[in-house]
């Protein structure tokens, strides 16, 4: 038996009003997955504990079938985990993103204008670390380049001891009430603050104005967390793992349970991501000798933070038209059973634009098991199968029959 997850990051949804009470899951044309609702089997599943924030690193750790009571540690470490920030013991991981902040008022009572900078290149993002790096570095503090708008800082002999809100939460809000607090808290607002200075007319934002793209302007630190400790994948379920996904949070994961971490070329985190290309890879990987492969795409999520409502459908359709439409017929070919799972990891309200902690709906389809359903796959249709997996993490024992 060979196993794929797709999972689409924050496609579920709230009824939309403006689109008479339907979420994206259901505007979407998406035949194939209703499909495999329809021949497979389908249920809610509540991939966030209640005393976790709704983070895609709790959501997706829940959705690897990794408990995150026992497992979560803060999201930062696994993203260093995936571009090889080398951890030593007492140091602390930050998330550190490069965003928009807006520019006439004290730093105090700026607006968080968008949290990604217009999705900067990797390219420009890492001169601007390393400036930053230059001007910030000490010898218990570094900066770290990562991918687009999403890079790290590393902090030894810091008590685990902060309150850190992260900027997507707050979109268009003012940050007066979400700077750092903690008893060193005064050191990351500092770094914040100084940043602005050093980052607003730095001459790639400059470039970036004159191209009509907004200004990464400021750092904004957050996500919080120390060394992780994952359970081998292999070890744990048996089987050998692979990992595709654009995001480091993902692929971090994926290097701490000892999976094998497979890049795409095109590989975006947005809508325009090679989508076949990951298909293709997802394939490749269990012709190569996997058992299971992780396809994660993050498309979905950022539509929802972003309030892009007709992006978060099409994204849905080309998990659909793009990527098992390449996929079915090809697992076909390999003339061994399969089973797939769609899901979310948490939902991202367009309304909202952040996660929530409800449950997802999710399909398991196996091709040694055709089953007939009269079910779409949808929030909706999922609830009333009355099928309800609590905690998360026991959806990856359901799915691979453990």
């Amino acid at each position: 038996m060979k196993y794929i997850v797709v999972l689409g990051d924050g496609m579920a949804d709230y009824p939309l009003e403006a689109y008479d009470g339907k979420t994206p899951l259901e505007l979407a044309q998406k035949p194939l997955m209703d499909k495999l609702a329809a021949q497979g089997q389908l249920g809610l599943v509540k991939t966030v504990p209640e005393a976790y924030k709704p983070g895609s690193d709790v959501a997706n750790l829940s959705a690897m079938g990794y408990d995150p009571h026992q497992y979560y540690t803060g999201r930062s470490p696994l993203e260093a985990a995936s571009i090889g920030v080398p951890l030593q013991e007492g140091d602390i991981t930050f998330r550190c993103n490069l965003v928009t902040l807006s520019e006439d008022e004290p730093y105090e009572e700026k607006t968080m204008v968008d949290y990604s900078s217009d999705e900067i290149s990797t390219e420009e993002a890492h001169t601007l670390i390393a400036d930053l790096s230059k001007a910030f570095d000490t010898d218990a503090i570094h900066f770290y380049g990562g991918i687009s708008y999403r890079h790290l800082m590393v902090w030894n002999g810091v008590p685990l001891d902060f309150e850190l809100t992260p900027p997507h939460d707050i979109t268009l809000r003012k940050v007066t009430d979400y700077l750092p607090k903690g008893p060193n808290s005064d050191v990351i607002f500092d770094y914040m603050k100084r940043s602005y200075e050093l980052l607003n007319h730095h001459p790639i934002n400059e470039k970036r104005r004159a191209r009509g793209l907004r200004p990464a302007n400021s750092i904004w630190i957050w996500g919080e967390g120390e060394k992780p400790h994952l359970d081998a994948f292999e070890q744990k379920f048996g089987l050998r793992g692979s990992v595709v996904s654009a995001v480091d949070l993902v692929k971090g994961i994926g290097v701490c349970a000892d999976m094998e971490v497979i890049e795409v070329e095109g590989a975006t985190g947005n809508v325009d991501t090679n989508f076949e290309g990951k298909a293709k890879a997802a394939i490749d990987a269990l012709q190569r000798g996997s058992d299971f492969v992780y396809l994660h795409f993050e498309a979905p999520d950022e539509c929802g933070h972003r309030n892009e409502t007709e992006n978060k459908i099409k994204s849905i359709e080309y998990l659909d038209g793009r990527v098992l439409a390449y996929l079915l017929p090809e697992l076909e070919k390999l003339e061994e059973d399969y089973s797939i799972m769609v899901l979310p990891d948490h939902p991202t309200p367009l309304s909202l634009r952040t996660h929530t902690r409800d449950a997802v709906p999710f399909l398991i389809y196996r091709s040694n098991d055709v089953q007939q359903h009269d079910q779409r796959y949808c929030e909706k249709e999922a609830a009333k199968t009355g099928i309800f997996v609590e905690p998360g993490h026991q959806l990856m024992n359901l799915f691979l029959q453990k």
